[in-house]
């Protein structure tokens, strides 16, 4: 007994000293751990904390998407392509000669 719960330990299958320690309260079962649960553990299993409703990933973040009814992009907004198009002329690479191996 742990408080008002009771703790039944009984072995996992398949495991030589594993044990699995069933929790109940008044002979209804609320949840199993793999380690002797403590007081606190057991009201957890009794009353979990709310949790707030799961948002899905992929509606709410969509990097480098258009929002619905925005105009095309232009050449001219497109900055690092447009950036690197400048720098290319302005850079003066040697030529580089060839052996004739």
């Amino acid at each position: 007994m742990v408080g008002k719960y009771e703790v039944i330990a009984q072995p996992i299958m398949g495991s030589a000293q594993m044990l699995r320690y069933t929790v109940l309260v008044n002979g209804r079962r609320i949840g199993a751990l793999a380690s002797m649960p403590t007081e606190s553990d057991c009201r957890f299993l009794e009353n979990p904390p709310p949790v707030p409703p799961v948002k899905p990933f992929q509606i709410y973040y969509r990097p480098g998407r258009p929002k619905k009814g925005a105009t095309p992009r232009t050449a001219v907004e497109s900055g690092p392509a447009s950036a690197l198009d400048d720098l290319s002329g302005a850079i003066h690479l040697p030529a580089t000669e060839q052996s004739p191996d």
